[in-house]
């Protein structure tokens, strides 16, 4: 765990825990989006120490899969996230975690980690539906 993150040794309240799916690694998908403009900024992941530490320090901590290890955005970069809401979807396999972003979100410099990489795909209306319901 880096110096730079502290734990309080806090547990996750169990209220919490006992709604929380996760993965076969014991994690879940956490997507970051600016509270403001509403932009969906990127997404980590978080075990049940990292949603923890972010539901009680305010600061967005996530778990890194490739290093195994607790990683806080901005302590390196100084592209902080600061906390305004954490909701867990209906399934409770997902959160939402809305943010004060200051600086890039992406390790790429890009605003946003989707930024400059749509896929090509259709793009349907509620018109073309009610033509065409077999697409």
């Amino acid at each position: 765990m880096p110096a730079e993150i502290s734990s309080d040794n806090e547990q996750l309240p169990v209220k919490i825990a006992e709604r929380l799916k996760r993965d076969p690694a014991g994690l879940v998908a956490a997507v970051v989006q600016q509270f403001d403009s509403k932009e969906v900024l990127m997404l980590g992941w978080m075990n049940d120490e990292a949603l923890q530490r972010t539901l009680s320090t305010g600061r967005v901590t996530f778990f890194s899969r490739s290093r195994q290890e607790f990683w806080r955005k901005g302590d390196t970069s100084g592209h902080i996230q600061l906390v305004k809401s954490v909701a867990l979807d209906c399934d409770g396999d997902a959160l939402l975690i809305t943010v004060d972003q200051h600086g890039p979100a992406c390790h790429t410099g890009t605003r946003s980690c989707f930024d400059g990489r749509s896929l090509p795909a259709v793009v349907l209306t509620a018109e073309d539906q009610s033509e065409n319901p077999s697409r």
